[in-house]
């Protein structure tokens, strides 16, 4: 991924008129069917315990590459 800036605050969810609303750092300001929310939801997790399970094993020398 090229050079993106690494937010530290999470975004703010609320759920209006059947919609999913995401406000984020940086402008972010998006909105989601509940399906496609809960997907997304779903690939934050899973992208969440890697990235996680990337920086405790960092400093490991045997961690794969």
């Amino acid at each position: 991924m090229a050079s993106k800036k690494i937010y530290e605050q999470p975004s703010t969810v609320t759920a209006e008129e059947g919609d999913v609303l995401i406000q984020g750092p940086d402008g972010v300001d998006v909105g989601l069917t509940p399906d496609a929310a809960e997907e997304t939801s779903n690939r934050l997790l899973e992208g969440s315990m890697k990235a996680r399970g990337q920086r405790h094993l960092k400093h490991y020398p045997h961690r794969s590459k």
